[in-house]
């Protein structure tokens, strides 16, 4: 999160064409990133995408233009309406306090009766306007502002209750589901106690139970490290767990695997430790340098991390031996798809320090042949912000599509990916940028489908807010 933009260039670009179209561009085959998933059986072209800048919206693809909301909150095509769930500062219906700010990642989970469970981060840092409420037997660190929290629904997306799911975190920005149907929330900081009025140290993974959240309670999963996590995805044949790290500055962040002791075990397992490693690229210290789709890399190396707790330094500036470690700049979104993990890298830039730029790559690593290929390039080679590059959280919809949220300035949009690569907007944010009626909004964040793929949730950052958005998905 916290993407830097050109919010000038953005609105050129955006000007003239209603943003009913997208302008995202990249290199590679997009029908690979549906591989094995429920999308890949709703129809399409199989085979190779479109190689460089993809086909825009419109009749190709997608559902038609935007239509300006007369509220001023979420433009959507016509036939498309939504629900506003819970908005940042009202109170929440467990009366625990009020619902907290920074809506990020969200995970929703099928419960009893037609019932949703949708468990939802709050990125909240030291200085965060409303911290997430700390409840007895929720709460890790009375001095963190994080958390999570649960919005029970019924089959109409009217809210039943919402609650604190955990509290005392920090800077909960994404994660990911378990098999056994919890939210793994991930603390995007390496905070130490004594730091910004915390009295724990953070930069942990936290395991949380929508249906019950006193069942999973407040335990960091210290054997999966203490790193700036950004998101996981497991393995459903074996338990393993993936996990990327959004690291901020040089050397930039890993991607790890762990390797539960309890593999599978249900709420609690992970409790139980295991072994954490990093990736290593043989001959590749940083991925930012491979520019070319279906580039691949066979065997693929994992090391054991020799200090995952990080209590005198950092994980990705430890000593990983004479052959290195490898790094990449900006490691997001992550999920599981078929036979293989995919993972985001959102961008690098060589100014940062990164070996090379480029504008989004998507990653797909095999564990069976332990092979790692470049799938898709976003983003042309020039310095044009174009709107939709740089991909941050991503969804894959039961009912075809790729969904991307946008990080940005100006207007937001949520983009959808075709799997013949078409790309089309599918909802935009307010507007009225500055305006008392309707302020600027923040980025869009935690896309995510019901369990029945009816409706799409999705979160404006701040001001905070969910939305169910309810239509005529194909």
């Amino acid at each position: 999160m916290f993407t830097e933009r050109s919010s000038a260039t953005r609105r050129q670009i955006l000007a003239g064409t209603g943003a009913s179209v997208a302008g995202i561009a990249f290199a590679g085959a997009f029908s690979e990133l549906f591989a094995g998933t429920a999308a890949a059986a709703g129809g399409g072209t199989p085979g190779g995408g479109p190689s460089g800048a993809g086909p825009l919206g419109g009749n190709h693809a997608g559902y038609g233009p935007l239509v300006t909301d007369p509220a001023g909150l979420l433009d959507l095509p016509a036939g498309f309406s939504y629900k506003v769930l819970s908005r940042q500062g009202d109170q929440l219906r467990s009366g625990e306090g009020l619902v907290p700010s920074n809506h990020d990642g969200m995970g929703a989970f099928a419960g009893r009766r037609g019932r949703v469970h949708l468990v939802r981060n709050h990125e909240n840092r030291a200085t965060g306007l409303i911290g997430v409420p700390t409840v007895a037997g929720l709460t890790y660190d009375p001095g963190a502002k994080g958390g999570c929290t649960v919005l029970e629904l019924d089959g109409r997306d009217n809210v039943l209750g919402e609650r604190v799911g955990i509290a005392g975190t920090a800077v909960n920005c994404a994660g990911g589901p378990t098999p056994w149907r919890t939210w793994l929330t991930c603390e995007e900081t390496e905070d130490r106690a004594g730091t910004s009025g915390y009295t724990k140290d953070h930069g942990f993974i936290f395991e949380v139970d929508g249906a019950d959240p006193h069942r999973s309670g407040a335990v960091p999963l210290t054997a999966m490290g203490r790193f700036q996590h950004e998101a996981i995805a497991i393995d459903p044949r074996n338990g393993i767990v993936y996990e990327t790290e959004d690291a901020f500055d040089r050397p930039f962040g890993l991607f790890y695997r762990f390797l539960p002791n309890k593999p599978l075990g249900g709420t609690g397992s992970l409790r139980a430790g295991g072994a954490l490693e990093a990736m290593r690229v043989p001959g590749v210290p940083d991925l930012s340098v491979v520019q070319e789709p279906g580039t691949r890399f066979e065997g693929i190396q994992w090391v054991p991390v020799p200090d995952p707790m990080a209590a005198q330094t950092p994980i990705r500036n430890q000593d990983f031996g004479p052959k290195g470690i490898t790094h990449a700049q900006k490691l997001e979104g992550c999920y599981w798809g078929g036979q293989a993990v995919y993972f985001v890298s959102s961008f690098a830039r060589a100014k940062d320090g990164s070996a090379a730029t480029h504008y989004g790559q998507v990653w797909k690593y095999e564990p069976g042949p332990r092979r790692l290929t470049l799938v898709v390039v976003f983003g042309p080679d020039t310095n044009v912000q174009l709107p939709g590059e740089s991909p941050d959280n991503i969804c894959l919809a039961p009912t075809g599509g790729l969904m991307v949220c946008e990080d940005g300035e100006g207007a937001q949009h949520i983009f959808g990916v075709s799997r013949k690569g078409e790309v089309y907007a599918v909802a935009r944010g307010a507007q009225n940028i500055g305006t008392p009626e309707a302020p600027e909004w923040g980025e869009f964040a935690g896309v995510t489908f019901s369990p029945d793929g009816a409706t799409m949730y999705v979160n404006c950052y701040t001001p905070g807010t969910t939305f169910a958005v309810t239509g005529p998905w194909k």
